[in-house]
């Protein structure tokens, strides 16, 4: 028997993305696989039903016979309890679950039996590069993340020399520099403003510069020491932490657009731009906070919101941003799942290794149990 994946249509609010694209129904089916489509799945991204049937996805409109005998359920989010309940013991769950917050949900696919892996947990290591959701969707956040600020800036990003006069370029500073950050920078750039960009790794300062932008950093021996073998950053000791604070705030002072990036997997986004902060900024600058799905690295950010401080400074608070540039964003996440999917199927059938480095450091729930060691305990 063939192995039979699933695709749902995606029911969270403002999720625009899709996890199975035509280009990787053709790819699963020369695995051996049949693929089943919800009606719908695709509408978000730009792609019409009749294009997942050119491809040779069996295209069906309830979302139980979608589910009906499937050995793999593609999502983008995890699966709602009607879809949860409508798995087979032992189905293959895979979504970015975001399994530190979303405990309901880990918690209903335990119940139901399932093994689910949660695609942000793939470990970033080289033969996972090309299943790295975050990176692959925050590549997309951080090109997206200069577009909206670009929207809400009532001023244009490059230098402009005129006859009536010279445009000054828009200073853009740039807080995180992963991949979200990187490509912030460099889509800042392309539009001709000038940027500046902070991270605590001192690794990063090469990155930044390579871009084309500047690189702000108390840059003492601490800093030069602030980062482990494994490229993660050390804590910095208090009288560090107050120096770059002051760097900061100075710095803060002068731009025109500030875009924040730091995340912390399983806890709150830190708070980067304080209240003080945002108040020491002109009228008409832009804040956009990336992390504001997590707590916010901006104090007085909003969900779903763009807030006007007392004193005119926009902060744009949009989630999913990956979402708004949907149809790239679903290419690249089903590619993702395209190769993760290439580790389950071997020959035409199910054969997965749980010991494998990359499943190991992914799948949450097995066996009506919750497995991964980040996990137990916190539901």
């Amino acid at each position: 028997m063939a192995v039979v994946i699933a695709v749902t249509r995606e029911r969270r609010e403002g999720e625009t993305r899709c996890a199975v694209t035509p280009e990787t129904v053709k790819k699963l089916i020369a695995l051996g696989a049949t693929v089943t489509v919800e009606a719908g799945t695709g509408l978000g991204s730009s792609i019409p039903d009749a294009e997942y049937a050119a491809a040779g996805a069996v295209v069906k409109p309830d979302t139980r016979a979608v589910l009906d005998g499937a050995d793999i359920v593609l999502k983008v989010r995890g699966p709602t309890a009607q879809e949860t309940s409508a798995l087979k013991p032992g189905a293959i769950v895979l979504s970015m679950l975001d399994a530190y917050r979303e405990k309901d949900t880990v918690e209903a696919l335990r119940g139901a039996n399932t093994t689910a892996f949660a695609m942000e947990f793939v470990p970033r290591i080289t033969r996972a590069q090309v299943m790295d959701v975050l990176s692959s969707q925050a590549n997309l956040a951080g090109y997206r993340a200069v577009i909206e600020a670009a929207y809400a800036y009532g001023k244009g990003f490059p230098m402009m020399m005129t006859a009536a006069g010279t445009v000054a370029a828009a200073k853009t500073f740039i807080m995180g520099v992963g991949v979200a950050g990187l490509q912030a920078i460099a889509t800042a750039r392309r539009l001709g403003a000038v940027v500046t960009a902070t991270d605590v790794r001192p690794a990063t300062k090469e990155q930044v510069e390579s871009l084309g932008a500047k690189f702000l950093a108390v840059e003492n021996d601490e800093f030069k020491n602030a980062q482990t073998a494994g490229g993660y950053a050390k804590e910095m000791s208090a009288e560090y932490r107050a120096l770059q604070a002051e760097l900061t705030a100075s710095h803060i002072v002068k731009q025109d657009i500030v875009i924040t990036t730091a995340l912390i997997p399983g806890r709150a986004a830190p708070i980067l731009l304080t209240a003080e902060h945002v108040a020491s900024m002109k009228p008409g600058s832009v804040i956009v906070d990336l992390a504001v799905e997590a707590g916010g690295n901006v104090e007085g950010s909003k969900l779903n919101e763009v807030v006007v401080t007392p004193n005119g400074v926009s902060i744009v608070g949009w989630a999913n941003l990956p979402g708004r540039i949907a149809a790239d964003a679903s290419a690249l996440y089903a590619r993702n799942l395209f190769a993760f999917i290439g580790l389950l199927i071997k020959d035409g059938a199910l054969a997965v290794d749980l010991e494998d480095e990359i499943l190991k450091a992914s799948v949450v729930t097995h066996g009506g149990a919750v497995v991964h060691e980040g996990i137990k305990g916190t539901n």
